[in-house]
């Protein structure tokens, strides 16, 4: 009997939330805004968080810095009542600037500084909470590429999110062909059915979601012909903040999907979880909870 629900590897940092009057941000030499706040909470954070809200046994593991970030993410999880396996990274936590619009549209900029190449999630370490969890969410931040091996052997089923993923950076590839449910974002690709097809005929996926934002999502499962698309669930607020959404629809999905409910179910599931979240300014951390979830799906 495996003790935990879902296993959590990577997606741990902290942002720098800065509202901007709007995006693109034209070119001045400086801007008046709101109060510029840092708080943790990257998308390792956001699914681990979202997971727990919604009465997952959940744990999450990363690399983190001996800093004052790391202690900001030790301090998140702490407070939310997640188990956090914290292992100590000689490049610091992982930071990141997200820029928001009125609207609730982010910007991100990611510090790529913050990895270094030959670190690895200790085996002794990884091996055993693998083992023990029915599932696994893999983040695709560094250096998850190096866990998918040892995860393939787990037992364990595999999740990933492959952000804005443009269809061609080789990179995403080791995640999308191992796992078996794949989420990714419309945003970078221009053909995001031929993307999605592509990832079910060379991986081993058993469901792509692709999400897009306002349009709702769009679903793609080897026992179904087409492409079918997932209507925007209502926002339960006005918009405030993108930031998480993506996060919270994943943790929405695997809800529905690991308590035996279909692909299309899970996908509606998520997709009130992304909407509950663009109603929360980033600031603060409010995940949905299974009763509001499964009360809205």
């Amino acid at each position: 009997m495996r003790s935990l629900d879902v296993l959590v590897i990577g997606g741990a940092g902290v942002d720098t939330i800065v509202y901007v009057p709007e995006l693109p941000l034209p070119y001045a030499d400086s801007y008046l805004v709101p109060a510029i706040e840092q708080r943790a909470g990257q998308t390792g954070d956001g699914v681990a968080l979202g997971l727990h809200a919604l009465g997952l046994r959940v744990h999450l593991i990363d690399l983190i810095g001996d800093d004052h970030e790391g202690r900001l993410v030790r301090e998140l999880h702490e407070r939310h009542g997640v188990p956090f396996t914290a292992i100590t990274s000689a490049a610091g936590t992982k930071r990141a600037v997200n820029l928001v619009d009125p609207a609730g549209r982010r910007l991100s900029l990611y510090d790529i500084s913050r990895g270094v190449d030959d670190e690895r999630f200790p085996i002794p370490v990884l091996g055993p909470l693998a083992a023990d969890a029915r599932h696994v969410h893999l983040s695709i931040t560094h250096p998850g590429a190096h866990a998918i091996d040892e995860l393939l052997g787990s037992g364990a089923t595999l999740s990933t999110d492959l952000h804005d993923w443009d269809g061609v950076d080789a990179y995403h590839e080791a995640f999308a062909y191992a796992a078996d449910l794949v989420f990714l974002s419309t945003t970078a690709l221009d053909d995001h059915e031929a993307a999605m097809r592509r990832i079910l005929m060379r991986g081993r996926a058993r469901a792509v979601i692709a999400t897009a934002g306002a349009e709702g999502a769009y679903l793609l499962t080897p026992d179904h012909p087409g492409v079918r698309h997932v209507p925007v669930a209502p926002l339960p607020a006005p918009a405030v903040d993108s930031n998480g959404a993506g996060d919270a629809f994943v943790a929405g999905f695997l809800f529905g999907w690991l308590g035996g409910a279909s692909a299309m179910a899970s996908a509606r599931y998520g997709a009130v979880a992304g909407a509950h979240a663009c109603g929360v300014p980033a600031r603060e951390i409010r995940p949905i909870g299974a009763a509001a979830l499964t009360a809205a799906g």
